[in-house]
């Protein structure tokens, strides 16, 4: 599983939960785990920048649908997880 894929995974478990809790904020998942959860997305991203520096991590505005992937990363994401 690619770590993108593992980030997205652990948003859907912990998504009733946070959309409950703290709809509207930001979370910043690492790991398949919820690292903090965020007034702004600024916040978030120098949370995780501080913390992981140029490891991957995913932040989503909870409650939120996410914007369309690029082409290019959507496609990485598809072969990532075996999808033709």
């Amino acid at each position: 599983m690619s770590a993108l894929s593992e980030e997205i995974a652990a948003y859907e478990k912990l998504r009733d939960g946070l959309e409950t809790d703290h709809n509207g904020l930001w979370a910043l998942i690492r790991g398949g785990e919820l690292v903090g959860v965020c007034d702004s997305f600024e916040e978030a991203a120098n949370m995780a920048a501080g913390a992981f520096g140029e490891d991957p991590y995913l932040i989503r505005q909870i409650g939120v649908a996410p914007p369309p992937l690029p082409v290019a990363v959507s496609l990485q994401h598809q072969l990532a997880l075996g999808v033709p």
